[in-house]
């Protein structure tokens, strides 16, 4: 085994692309094997800079890569983030560092570029807490029971002077930008929506890797006749022995910029004839949902987990990005132990439902915490209370974190509703 000093972590070069995909494949234990049509997808848009590679001799052992992504902090502004994928190490090579080399490279390049948050879905918890990371979003997903819903099928259709209507890909692709990004401005945590996703998710653009099942899209138009609300879905193909239809209708993405579209898209999936159960896919953890149906009791929680974690980089600009619920103020302590980054200091927050302003400061801090437990506060999902009760965040002064909470908490959850 080679020294860790022999692992040289550098940008990736465009010869080193099959090699590197090759290393992707086996840290994520799918067949090593590299096609040609994967090497031409992926060179559209790695970007050589932000793509690093840990190389043993020829051989890559780790893989990592970033790109510029917009984070909607609450009160609708849009943050720079630089959004973190892509990330293994070669099993042969764990514990030797490689990771923390990486991570650093990447966050100081992050802050270099003047990013103000960088972001990243982890697929192990355990993992990326220790480089100021915080779980700032949390997903659910739901299967609903339709026939114990109490809704009546027969009764479908909204009652509000709206419609739905099937569309395909195309149309997808023509009205679902627009309306994703009114959506995603009013909606803390959701990340932008490049041209490329669009092109996978309506099957313009179809990967070697990826199992591609063409989805049924639905469009919600108010009585105005304005786009409101997007759904796509799958549907596959179960019958009972007696001949009983037994389809499961998968909901792949559900976006909607008022109630009314929200309600009348889950009510239409839940009257498809043959189908008896959806599966919602991952949701806000206060969904509206449940409670859209007469029996809220048909929606079941089948899983429930952290989603999208943040790690802030630039503290000022977080938190002068945002709006407040209350107006206050209050000197954080924050610390940043690890190293990776220049987000320790102590600051003073003067907040108001306008906005707030952030200073370093001198002042005798009130609430003590690292910058992993101010990313999970930032987007008001998680509560400074819970925190100090959990022995993660140490008040100062008495009562402190009632006053965070007061500050930074929203009355809906933040949502992520992509992976990347």
């Amino acid at each position: 085994m080679s020294p860790r000093q022999d692992i040289d972590v550098r940008p990736l070069r465009d010869d080193g692309i099959p090699e590197w995909i090759r290393a992707l494949n086996t840290g994520f234990l799918r067949p090593p094997s590299v096609s040609e049509a994967e090497i031409a997808d992926r060179s559209t848009y790695l970007v050589p800079e932000r793509t690093l590679g840990a190389f043993d001799g020829e051989r890559c052992v780790g893989t990592f890569r970033s790109f510029a992504q917009e984070i909607t902090a609450v009160g609708g502004a849009a943050v720079r983030a630089d959004a973190i994928t892509n990330v293994t190490v070669t099993s042969t090579h764990r514990r030797r560092g490689i990771l923390t080399r990486m991570m650093a490279r990447e966050l100081t390049a992050a802050e270099e570029r003047g990013d103000v948050v960088a972001t990243l879905i982890a697929a192990e918890y355990p993992i990326y807490g220790r480089y100021g990371f915080g779980a700032a979003t949390t997903a659910a997903e739901w299967t609903i029971d339709v026939p114990r819903s109490g809704l009546d099928p027969r009764r479908a259709a909204p009652d509000d002077g709206g419609r739905i209507d099937l569309v395909d890909g195309d149309d997808v692709r023509k009205t679902g930008p627009e309306l994703y990004e009114r959506f995603r401005r009013a909606q803390p945590g959701a990340t932008d929506r490049s041209e490329r996703w669009w092109r996978i998710a309506t099957g313009a653009l179809v990967l070697d890797r990826v199992p591609w099942t063409e989805p049924f899209h639905a469009v919600y138009r108010g009585a105005r006749g304005e786009v409101e609300g997007l759904l796509s879905y799958t549907v596959d193909d179960r019958w009972g022995d007696a001949k009983q239809p037994l389809q499961t209708a998968k909901v792949t993405d559900l976006i909607a910029v008022t109630p009314a579209a929200e309600r009348a898209l889950w009510r239409y999936v839940c009257s498809i004839d043959w189908v008896t159960r959806v599966r919602t896919g991952w949701r806000a953890p206060d969904d509206l949902l449940p409670h859209l149906l007469p029996d809220p009791r048909a929606a079941a929680i089948t899983s429930q987990a952290d989603w999208l974690w943040v790690r802030i980089l630039d503290v000022v600009a977080a938190l002068e990005a945002r709006t407040y619920g209350a107006a206050g103020a209050l000197v954080l302590e924050v610390t940043d132990g690890q190293g990776q980054g220049s987000a320790g200091g102590r600051y003073r927050l003067d907040a108001s439902p306008e906005g707030g302003s952030c200073v370093r400061t001198t002042e005798a801090a009130e609430l003590t915490l690292g910058v992993g437990e101010l990313s999970e506060l930032w987007l008001g999902g998680e509560s400074a209370v819970r925190l100090v009760a959990l022995g993660r965040v140490r008040e100062e002064r008495a009562g402190a974190a009632l006053v965070a909470d007061a500050l930074l908490r929203t009355s809906r959850r933040p949502w992520c509703p992509d992976i990347f």
